[in-house]
């Protein structure tokens, strides 16, 4: 979350406070584990950090991740594959 207001306010960005709080928890921390075990967050993870950015931003980008593939396996009623490599046709 980014807060500016012109040139007077310019603060750090910070993790936004929104939405539930027991499950930003529990992302939270299962982000620490899935930075480690589940490929596709594991090389989000490692690309954020090797652009200099924060672990905890990383973290939080992980916490995304998860929650877009709960989303996704929850939607679409399959089992979870490390290797499904989604195809975009335009």
């Amino acid at each position: 979350m980014i807060r500016e207001s012109g040139s007077s306010i310019r603060s750090r960005p910070r993790i936004s406070k929104m939405g539930n709080r027991r499950l930003r928890k529990v992302l939270f921390i299962c982000s620490f584990s899935a930075s480690k075990h589940n490929k596709a967050c594991r090389e989000l993870y490692s690309r954020i950090v090797a652009k200099g950015k924060s672990k905890k931003l990383a973290l939080i980008a992980v916490c995304n991740k998860l929650l877009k593939q709960a989303f996704a396996i929850a939607k679409s009623h399959l089992w979870y594959d490390e290797n499904y490599e989604s195809v975009l046709v335009r």
